[in-house]
């Protein structure tokens, strides 16, 4: 009798190991609707989604197509600029008029086709987003411009004088786009360098009181900039650009020396029927 209770026991204790584990029951079991209107917030909720980041690339795309252009624009003003620089350093006490003139006009076509072209993509729309962008371009045209001025009447052109010229290129019924005040003291820290090269070119002429004038422009306005720079945000382009325009000062004022101490070492380069000398003001030597 014990040997068939624990057979029995055995086969019973193996069949309910082998028997399939039920799952409990859920107290309340979703009817269809409800699984149809889960169903359907889901899918709406993918939709609006998927219309969301739809949005978001075609801004995206918009925006790069759109940087594209401006990287174009500016590109084509810091070509034409340079070529506007490089017509004023041809300048001479024989041809002044001439090549002002033909400057002047160079300066006008970069104005009205590249940069009239750069301010239709960027008015009436976050244009800040894109300084990057189009920075360079903007600071090679204000160094353009302030060169031209200063050979045209000595003086330099303000900011408000380069962004009233920009006025006619605007669309009236949208806020004008200006050049800001920090590309202005870019590109005027770049004009620096242009006044010491047509300096020493000056000098090389024969023209000393016409490099003496462009050294105290150049120390007038690095003297005034040490002034604005400690009051600006920290800007690595500025500080490397106040160092440039340290050595052309230094570069300038050691050439000008040169010439007043060792001035009759130098053959001034005048015909034999000008009045005086460029180098020594006085009467030429027979």
């Amino acid at each position: 009798m014990l040997s068939y209770s624990s057979a029995f026991q055995r086969v019973a204790s193996s069949l309910m190991f082998m028997a399939p584990k039920l799952k409990p029951q859920r107290l309340h079991q979703k009817t269809g609707a409800e699984q149809l209107l889960k169903k359907a917030r889901t899918m709406t909720t993918e939709s609006s989604m998927k219309d969301a980041f739809s949005q978001y690339a075609d801004y995206l795309n918009n925006f790069n197509e759109k940087r594209e252009r401006v990287v174009k624009a500016s590109r084509d003003i810091t070509m034409n600029s340079k070529k506007v620089i490089f017509q004023v350093h041809r300048l001479s006490k024989d041809n002044k008029e001439e090549v002002l003139e033909k400057a002047g006009k160079d300066l006008e076509a970069v104005r009205e086709q590249h940069f009239a072209r750069l301010m239709k993509e960027l008015q009436g729309t976050d244009f800040w987003k894109l300084r990057r962008a189009y920075s360079p371009g903007v600071q090679e045209y204000v160094e353009a411009a302030t060169f031209y001025k200063f050979c045209v009447s000595g003086t330099l052109s303000t900011l408000d004088e380069i962004n009233s010229t920009l006025l006619p290129l605007s669309d009236p019924s949208l806020e004008p786009l200006q050049i800001n005040i920090l590309d202005y003291i870019l590109g005027l820290a770049d004009l620096t360098g242009e006044l010491m090269r047509m300096a020493i070119g000056r000098i090389s002429d024969g023209e000393v009181e016409f490099a003496q004038r462009i050294c105290q422009f150049v120390r007038q306005i690095h003297r005034e900039l040490l002034l604005v720079v400690p009051q600006m945000d920290d800007s690595y382009d500025m500080k490397s650009k106040m160092e440039v325009m340290l050595q052309s000062v230094i570069k300038i004022e050691n050439a000008c020396f040169s010439v007043h101490v060792r001035g009759s070492e130098y053959i001034p380069l005048l015909g034999d029927d000008a009045p005086t000398s460029f180098l020594l003001g006085g009467a030429d030597v027979e």
